[in-house]
């Protein structure tokens, strides 16, 4: 064998061989972060259906007085937040995933705190669905969220969770502010149990609480 044919052998062979390990690299690379993947789908879910639980314990356990009490100044009254959360979500839902079904809006003048707890149940569920469908095993369907017609678009991820669980939390601090204010702080054990999220976890079928399957 001739000089020059023993190096386009030596070549080839080297070729063969990084090609190999180079892909072996890629699988082991991309099989857990599928799995990663597909567990935040799953994870999301559940923190998503324990973040509603904890806007029905308000709604729950508010005075009926402070539901549209007008508060101090130019803030919107108790009704109206919460309406507003529900009819966030259905834009969500519109604009992220337009082949759900999306919940109807409710109307802040008229709706009841009845109303307002099967409504946010509802667009809950269905915002579950989006969730599952972005962040777990959605076929890709769903690529981009969608907060709202005029912001630009991301790519679907942790952060599309972290900004809905925020909205919700920063009008649940304004709720349980405007409440004290208006003379009908929620109980103490019912501001505290926010934080038991092992209890809520349970409450919405998770037994074995937060970090598990």
């Amino acid at each position: 064998m001739t000089k020059f044919k023993k190096f386009q052998s030596l070549t080839w062979i080297t070729a063969l061989w990084t090609n190999y390990f180079s892909g072996k690299e890629r699988a082991d690379v991309t099989t857990p972060r599928h799995n990663v993947h597909t567990q935040l789908g799953r994870s999301a879910v559940r923190i998503f259906a324990a973040n509603d639980r904890m806007n029905q314990l308000l709604i729950e356990h508010l005075d009926p007085r402070v539901w549209r009490a007008e508060p101090p100044g130019k803030t919107r009254p108790i009704a109206a937040i919460f309406t507003h959360m529900h009819n966030v979500r259905t834009k969500w839902i519109r604009l992220t995933a337009p082949h759900l079904k999306v919940p109807r809006q409710l109307n802040r003048t008229h709706c009841t705190p009845q109303q307002a707890r099967a409504a946010l149940a509802g667009s809950a569920t269905r915002c579950s669905e989006m969730l599952s469908e972005a962040l777990g095993e959605g076929g890709g369907r769903i690529e981009k969220f969608h907060r709202d017609g005029w912001a630009k678009p991301w790519p679907v991820g942790v952060e599309m969770l972290c900004y809905m669980l925020s909205h919700e939390a920063h009008h649940r601090g304004q709720i349980c502010m405007l409440a004290h204010q208006l003379g009908f702080p929620l109980p103490i054990n019912i501001m505290s149990g926010l934080w038991n999220w092992e209890k809520l976890w349970k409450e919405c079928g998770s037994p074995r609480g937060p970090g598990h399957d």
